[in-house]
């Protein structure tokens, strides 16, 4: 790292330009080609995909989105003359805009039975050519304007679907905007510098920049997903930030340890530029074992997130010695840099900035106190993760989403006038051979209508000029009597198709798929259940693996394994108690409760297990450092936690604002995921590695650093830490051990 630090020093102009040259090309190129997303939300091989590919080959006409216009009257029916002279100019209107392939309304013949019972709710169906991430925001804002046009007093209009939701969401890059003011803020109360604070900043900056723009541009070769580039943004300006913030910290150390700007850049990258290429490996690898869940889906957010975070490790340890050599001196604040002038000046030695800090009495404390402290920090986790016990993985719907919003309104407009089942219909894609079959599913249709949770069945019309598998494909509407969240609605689902179904078709060839956005979630979330203890077991294995490798030591990994299984707990708890069990939501302004989206937990725990070991291995890579030069088990926990207290908390600190501010994306998925990493981090950084962890290490002395003979010869050898001790030790002397180095038993 020394040789590679003084390589990009000398060439520091050469390295900003490739790095501008990179940015604004891939910018460039993406706004030039725009994306070409692939949100393919199926696992093949269940009954639902089955039911979904089918329909696809079968009428791939009706491929494109399918929004709703709802509408109820308070006075008389849908059907009086103002009200439908109103609406129909309004159906008109929106079947001319741009990328409407179709619209059926109640007005229309094959429209009769969109109207409610009482006849004061209606609905039209707005069928798109296109899927809503390729629709244009202007046009789907131009149709919510005229929606809203046909109001009147005692007539309520109101729009529902994937397109209209995506319309409504905040502007792009609000969330990330929000969270790099928050992440300034927090630099310069930090550092006291406005050139130290944006160093992280840039260097963030540059590689979330470039790696989202890349990612856009890799849409157009592989299946990515329209919410990789969000999660990629969050986790890229997360890492991006506090992994400068942990070099420019060391370097501003060395600066006042009394070192030059070109010897205090090549010491950070030399020490904590290490930790952040091997934290910065175990993200990495964390994301990657996405790929063995053996999902579409995940498989492109592993890309992306991927991607950006091996350009966030990139920017710190190219972009950021470069940055930090055109700055010189000035990486300190002016006061900073008058005092170590008044310090030169006397020849006096340059004073720790930690030796007497509050981070170092903190330290004592833990070192004085582990039993009592540790205790204390594990009772607050184990409380915190007993409501994980009650997950229940599942979809989240316009039903969730806060009253205020359009989609909202039209969700509980249709729940009111059709039933709680009906904005989550199942869809029974049939596959006919002959006549036999046609009535095999008669059968089935006359047996589902007497089945108790059914409220509504309904076969679909077959186009008049259908030919080939069209003519062969036939497509039940069920319509449960409980709403598509229910715990209810899924025994439905598995009664159908282990009972129901089957004794229908008893005698026939007929097949009979059961599928629809509710049969996909639940099929979807049964998948990610039944593959999570292995996926779980694979990451907190491959991390603790490497921290085996890189600090030669069993309880090490062992204990950083245990940690952030004690951190996901706490972590989904708090997710479980906010979003299932809907605390605080209306405080929040975050909807209504429900169950925690299925695909969230395999997309959290390797982000989790990733941050988690980054904040283990800052921590521990400077215990053992000290451990090394002194073989104080004692004293390289207190040095490591003092000397890495303040900076841990700065950058969790980032990283809560970061993830929180995902809150105002308008993605309830994202809002998940902020608020669960924002909570896990502010749990990991201030009770599990600033209180358990080095209670533990106090408490397991010096066989924190054990390794068998055996197993020291076979590990291959991955420096973590330096190969000299740093001059910016923020210590001081070891209470009554002399100052020289060990070499410490094993």
């Amino acid at each position: 790292m020394a040789a590679w630090a003084r390589w990009c020093l000398d060439h520091r102009l050469a390295v900003l330009l490739l790095w501008v040259a990179a940015l604004f090309g891939t910018v460039a190129a993406s706004v030039t080609l725009g994306s070409a997303y692939s949100n393919v939300f199926k696992i093949p091989g269940t009954e639902s995909s089955t039911a979904y590919e089918r329909l696809e080959k079968a009428f791939p006409d009706a491929a494109g989105d399918v929004d709703n216009v709802v509408w109820r009257t308070e006075h008389g029916t849908v059907h009086d003359p103002a009200v439908r002279d109103r609406m129909a100019a309004l159906l008109a209107d929106i079947a001319r805009m741009p990328d409407v392939g179709r619209v059926v309304g109640p007005y229309d013949p094959d429209g009769a039975a969109q109207v409610s019972a009482d006849g004061r709710i209606a609905f039209a169906q707005v069928t798109f050519v296109k899927q809503q991430f390729e629709l244009d925001t202007e046009d789907l804002k131009h149709l919510i304007e005229r929606a809203e046009e046909a109001r009147a007093p005692g007539l309520h209009v109101e729009l529902g679907g994937p397109a209209i939701e995506a319309a409504q969401e905040p502007p792009a890059g609000l969330a990330e905007g929000v969270g790099i003011v928050a992440a300034g803020i927090i630099l310069f109360l930090a550092f006291g510098s406005l050139f130290a604070m944006l160093l992280p900043l840039v260097s963030g900056v540059f590689a979330v920049g470039t790696g989202i723009s890349t990612v856009i541009l890799l849409s157009h070769v592989t299946d990515i997903p329209e919410t990789a580039t969000l999660l990629g943004s969050l986790i890229g300006l997360g890492v991006g930030i506090d992994y400068a913030l942990f070099i420019v910290t060391r370097h501003r150390n060395g600066l006042r340890a009394g070192l030059t700007p070109e010897e205090a850049a090549v010491r950070a990258l030399n020490t904590s530029g290490r930790a952040v290429v091997f934290a910065g490996g175990t993200v990495c690898v964390a994301l990657l074992a996405l790929f063995t869940v053996d999902i579409a889906l995940f498989d492109g957010i592993a890309i992306s997130t991927t991607l950006v975070v091996v350009l966030s490790v990139f920017a710190s340890a190219t972009l950021l010695p470069a940055l930090l050599g055109m700055l010189g001196m000035r990486a300190l604040s002016r006061r900073e840099r008058r005092a170590l002038a008044v310090q030169s000046a006397a020849g006096a030695a340059p004073q720790s900035a930690e030796a007497g800090s509050a981070a170092m009495r903190w330290a004592r404390l833990v070192q004085r106190r582990p039993r009592t402290l540790g205790l204390v920090a594990l009772v607050v986790m184990a409380a915190l993760s007993v409501p994980a016990l009650s997950l229940r993985l599942g979809a989240n719907d316009q039903g969730n989403q806060p009253t205020s919003q359009t989609v909202r309104q039209a969700y509980d407009l249709l729940a009111e006038g059709f039933g709680p089942g009906f904005n989550g219909p199942l869809l029974m894609v049939a596959e006919l051979d002959g006549p036999q079959d046609r009535q095999a599913l008669d059968s089935l249709i006359t047996e589902l209508r007497r089945t108790p949770g059914v409220v509504r069945v309904v076969e679909a019309p077959v186009p008049a000029d259908a030919r080939g598998l069209a003519a062969a494909t036939r497509v039940v509407q069920v319509v449960p009597t409980t709403s598509p969240q229910a715990a209810a609605t899924d025994r439905l689902i598995d009664t159908l198709r282990d009972e129901i179904v089957p004794a229908a078709a008893e005698g026939s060839t007929l097949k009979v798929h059961i599928g629809g956005e509710t049969a996909l979630q639940k099929d979807f979330a049964a998948v990610v259940g039944d593959r999570m203890p292995g996926f779980i077991a694979l990451i907190v294995g491959l991390g603790a693996l490497l921290m085996l490798v890189a600090f030669r030591s069993l309880l090490v990994p062992l204990t950083a394994a245990l940690m952030n299984l004690i951190a996901a707990c706490a972590s989904f708890g708090m997710l479980v108690a906010i979003f299932q069990w809907g605390w605080g939501m209306d405080l929040l302004g975050l909807g209504k409760e429900g169950p925690i989206i299925s695909f969230l937990p395999v997309i959290m725990l390797p982000l989790l297990f990733g941050l988690s070991m980054d904040y283990q291995v800052f921590l521990v890579s400077r215990m053992h450092e000290e451990w090394l030069r002194t073989g104080d088990n004692a004293r390289a926990v207190r040095v490591g936690q003092a000397g890495t207290g303040r900076v841990i908390n700065s950058a969790a600190l980032i990283m809560i604002f970061v993830f929180a501010s995902f809150v105002l994306s308008g993605d309830r998925g994202a809002m998940m995921a902020g608020l669960g990493l924002a909570g896990a981090v502010a749990l990991d950084a201030f009770i599990l590695r600033m209180l358990l962890v080095p209670a533990m290490m106090h408490l397991l002395g010096r066989a924190n650093w054990w390794l068998p003979a055996w197993l020291d010869r076979v590990l291959p050898h991955l420096a973590v830490d330096p190969p000299d001790r740093p001059a910016d030790d923020p210590a001081g002397p070891a209470e009554g051990t002399p100052e020289k180095v060990l070499t410490p038993s094993r």
